[in-house]
């Protein structure tokens, strides 16, 4: 029995007005499909373009490794010169990706090439955040700590990506105190005679080609494989449902800080019992007995 995934729906174009009505105002994602055509960057932007823009750039790399109780939130496991990435990226597949990286910062000259949409949100303008990932390189399942609705761009090559509502979230093996179901979920090909909760879930998956961009409402989980080597970036604004907004101040403000406090003070021992718990209180609630 494979996941329970909805095809999201797909616009060449849209009108301000219409993906208020349709997709903003009741939470729904779509992928727009032409929306970057008028970009510079969209002629520009592939992985021999980044290496003559940002070559010179140190930037963190990420691999699929467990979280372990001695890493700070969201420690980079490596870093190297982005065009010795990009080399690599090429040459053949690899688990180290780039994450949140504000590339515009550090190559002001790259900005130039995008452009903000009037899709009636207020894009928060310093925050344009990239993401790069090599062959068969996959982001665990999550949700973003701010609650933000996300537009995410893609460029060069094809990347899948599989999203669920926060409504979903019984259904997902949630660790507690975290942002992350759990690490050892292959959404890609899950075993659901392990994880049967996830027979019940039901979310949405898109493959996203070069210039084309996806929206996920506040909240909504997201688990990304990268078919081809490519890279994204994301534009966002803040919640706009007040429950969402309180999330998000306590996930920043308490949820973040008590996490850190308890791996400083169990160590290990918290992350596994956090694990633990996550099929504990899902089987609990679900009532599934192993």
């Amino acid at each position: 029995m494979p996941l329970q995934l909805e095809q999201i729906p797909r616009v060449s174009s849209i009108s301000k007005e219409d993906f208020v009505r349709h997709y903003l105002k009741p939470q729904k994602p779509v992928v727009i499909e032409k929306l970057t055509e008028d970009w510079p960057a969209y002629d520009r932007w592939n992985l021999e373009y980044i290496r003559e823009k940002a070559g010179d750039k140190t930037v963190p790399l990420y691999d699929d490794r467990p979280v372990k109780h001695d890493e700070g939130f969201n420690q980079a496991h490596a870093e190297m010169k982005m065009t010795d990435y990009i080399d690599l990226l090429k040459r053949e597949p690899t688990n180290f990706r780039i994450f949140l990286f504000n590339i515009l910062k550090e190559v002001p000259s790259l900005q130039k090439d995008i452009k903000f949409p009037n899709l009636g949100m207020k894009l928060i303008k310093g925050m344009p955040m990239m993401f790069f990932g090599g062959t068969d390189s996959k982001v665990f399942m999550h949700f973003d700590i701010d609650f933000t609705n996300i537009l995410h761009f893609h460029f060069h090559g094809k990347k899948r990506c599989i999203i669920y509502p926060p409504d979903q979230s019984k259904y997902l093996y949630k660790v507690p105190h975290s942002l992350i179901s759990r690490e050892d979920i292959d959404f890609s090909d899950p075993d659901l005679e392990k994880w049967p909760a996830l027979k019940q879930a039901k979310g949405f998956v898109c493959d996203l080609k070069h210039g084309e961009m996806l929206y996920m409402p506040e909240g909504y989980w997201h688990y990304m494989h990268y078919l081809t080597p490519g890279f994204s970036i994301s534009l966002r604004s803040y919640p706009r449902k007040i429950k969402n907004l309180g999330k998000a101040l306590y996930n920043i403000l308490i949820m973040r800080h008590f996490d850190n406090f308890m791996r400083r003070r169990k160590g290990q021992d918290w992350i596994d019992h956090k694990n633990e718990q996550a099929i504990v209180r899902t089987h609990e609630k679900l009532g599934i007995r192993e």
